[in-house]
C-alpha cells in the first residue's frame, strides 16, 4: 500500500477562482480518511489532483515519499472510482471489471477469482454476464467499484461511489467498505458530503468547507469537540441548535442570555468566563438535539445541574425509535431528538408550551465573530468537568 501526503496544494480555475486553497494533509499506509464537506468545498478537485487528472497551481503531491505532482495518471498506482459510473458500453460487467487486469497481463486463473470474489462482496455475482445497459443504475455503479477494487493499486481514491444507490444497499457498502479495507490493507481517501458516511467508516476525517480545511480528528472528536461553528452545524444528525447568546452577570450568576432565554452557566464554565462576564461579549450556545430533554410547561422537576428554556411545539416528527421536536423559542426554533421511553406519558400536540431540559455541562460555546469553539464539555463521564480551549 501507500502513504499520501498533500503539501500545501492549491487550485486555481481562470483568474480568480480558488476552488482549493493551500491544503495540507496525509493519509497514512492502510489509514481509511474521508475528505468531508459540502458540495463546492473542492474535495472533488483535491481527489482529482491527487490522481493526476488536474495539475495543482502550487503545492505538492507525494505518494510514498516521491513528488508525484507532474506524473502522469498511470505511473502513480492509484485506483479510482466517481460518484456517476463511466462502464464501458460494449464489454459485459465481467470484462468492465477485469479490464484494468487485462491490461497488466494478469494470469487468467488470478485474474478470475479476483473478479468473482469482489463481485460476491458487491452482490453483483449473477450480473456478470450483462451489459451496462441491461443493468440498473445502482447495479451500474456497484460494477464500477468493482473495477476498482480488483486492482492492487497503492492508494484507492473514491468520489462518493454509493451516493446514487438506494438507503438499504449503502447501508450494506458502508460495512464492506470497512472489511475490504482490513482485508485488502488498503490506503484509502473517500470524498463525502454525508457526514454519516464518514462518522461510520473513517478512521479519521478531514472537514473542508470552501477549499480550506476547517479540522482533522478521529469521527468522536469532531463530533464531540467541533473546532467552530461550520464543523459543528455540519457533523451531526439532527444538527447542532445554535442559540445567540451573551455571557453576562445575571443576578450574582454567568449567565449565557438570548432571545427569549436565560441559562446559568455551571461552576467550570461559570469561572473560565467570569472575566468575559464583566463586559458582555457575543457569543453562540451550541447545543446538540440528543442530549436535550422535553418536558411539560416546567411541571416536571429535573437534576440540578439543568437548567430550562420554555417554548411552544413548532412541528413533531416520529422517526420510530425517537422523536424529533422542533420548539419555537423566541425568534429561533430549537430541535430536541428524545427516545419514546425517555418521553412524558402524555401527547405533545402544536402549540403545546413546553420546557426544554439543559444540562449546561453539556452546551458548547462559540464565538459570534469568528466561529471559533469557545468552551466543550468534557468527554470525562467520571468527573464532570469541562475543557475550556487555550486553558
Amino acid at each position: 500500500m501507500a502513504r499520501l501526503e498533500v503539501d500545501a496544494v492549491t487550485k486555481i480555475f481562470g483568474a480568480s477562482v480558488r476552488a482549493v486553497d493551500g491544503l495540507s494533509f496525509a493519509v497514512a499506509d492502510r489509514e481509511f480518511v474521508f475528505l468531508l464537506g459540502p458540495s463546492g468545498a473542492g474535495k472533488t478537485t483535491t481527489l482529482r489532483m491527487i490522481a493526476g487528472l488536474e495539475q495543482p497551481s502550487d503545492g505538492r503531491v507525494l505518494i510514498d515519499g516521491r513528488d508525484m505532482t507532474w506524473a502522469a495518471p498511470r505511473d502513480r498506482n492509484v485506483a479510482m472510482v466517481y460518484d456517476r459510473n463511466s462502464l464501458y458500453p460494449h464489454l459485459s460487467a465481467y470484462e468492465n471489471m477485469a479490464y484494468p487486469l487485462r491490461l497488466r497481463r494478469t494470469p487468467g486463473a488470478e485474474l478470475d477469482a479476483r473478479v468473482k470474489r469482489v463481485a460476491e462482496i458487491l452482490r453483483i455475482g449473477e450480473l456478470l454476464d450483462r451489459a451496462p445497459r441491461q443493468l440498473s443504475g445502482g447495479q451500474q455503479q456497484r460494477v464500477a467499484i468493482g473495477r476498482m477494487l480488483v486492482r492492487d493499486a497503492g492508494l484507492y481514491l473514491m468520489d462518493e461511489p454509493i451516493s446514487h444507490l438506494d438507503a438499504k444497499l449503502r447501508s450494506h457498502m458502508r460495512l464492506e467498505f470497512k472489511k475490504l479495507q482490513s482485508e485488502f490493507a488498503a490506503t484509502i481517501l473517500y470524498v463525502s458530503h454525508d457526514q454519516l458516511e464518514a462518522m461510520t467508516m473513517a478512521d479519521r476525517i478531514i472537514v473542508v468547507d470552501h477549499g480550506a480545511i476547517q479540522q482533522i480528528g478521529a469521527p468522536r472528536e469532531i463530533f464531540q469537540r467541533p473546532a467552530n461553528r461550520f464543523v459543528a452545524g455540519f457533523v451531526g444528525e439532527p444538527a447542532m441548535n445554535f442559540l445567540a447568546c451573551e455571557v453576562r452577570a445575571d443576578g450574582g450568576k454567568i449567565a449565557a442570555a438570548g432571545d427569549g432565554f436565560s441559562l446559568p452557566l455551571c461552576a467550570e464554565h461559570a469561572a473560565a468566563l467570569s472575566a468575559v462576564a464583566r463586559t458582555p461579549k457575543a457569543f453562540e450556545i451550541g447545543l446538540r438535539p440528543q442530549h436535550l430533554a422535553i418536558a411539560g410547561n416546567g411541571a416536571e422537576d429535573g437534576d440540578e445541574r439543568e437548567s430550562g428554556i420554555g417554548g411552544t411545539i413548532y412541528a413533531v416528527e416520529t422517526l420510530g425509535s425517537a422523536t424529533v421536536f422542533d420548539v419555537s423559542v423566541g425568534q429561533t426554533v430549537i430541535r430536541v431528538q428524545a427516545n419514546q421511553d425517555a418521553l412524558p406519558n402524555r401527547a405533545f400536540r402544536i402549540n403545546d408550551p413546553v420546557r426544554i431540559r439543559v444540562d449546561t455541562r453539556r452546551l458548547h460555546l462559540f464565538d459570534r465573530e469568528s466561529g471559533r469553539a469557545a468552551i466543550h464539555p468534557s468527554l470525562s463521564r467520571e468527573s464532570g468537568r469541562l475543557a475550556v480551549l487555550g486553558a
